[in-house]
């Protein structure tokens, strides 16, 4: 692969075992280049006014990123905002930008949703 770095971003649909509701990710892979934009979408279960994102680099600890109660974000202690951002401007829509993938951006991308 010489010199050139890729940036692996991938998304991981969180089913519900045996229940049919269930958080929605799109799309389940993302594979970017270094400096290239990515966007997750996630669609919350109906019903849920809470949309939470989650980041996981390999043989790491689940890390928070972000919080949204009806639409409006609470909680974004670890996201990195020059480069992050997320939008959930619908109960239905949310997503998850990285404005520029840089290698350290390789990860498992969560989002779940509560009451």
């Amino acid at each position: 692969m010489g010199a050139r770095l890729i940036c692996y971003v991938a998304l991981c649909l969180l089913g519900a075992g045996s229940f049919d509701a269930a958080v929605t990710q799109k799309p389940r892979y993302l594979i970017k280049m270094k400096g290239q934009e990515a966007e997750m979408k996630c669609i919350p279960e109906k019903g849920h006014t809470a949309v939470f994102w989650y980041q996981q680099k390999q043989s790491k600890e689940l890390k928070f990123l972000i919080y949204f109660q009806n639409q409006q974000p609470l909680d974004q202690i670890d996201m990195v905002k020059e480069r992050f951002s997320a939008v959930c401007p619908s109960s239905s829509l949310c997503s998850l930008g990285i404005r520029t993938c840089e290698a350290e951006d390789s990860a498992l991308y969560l989002c779940s949703s509560s009451q």
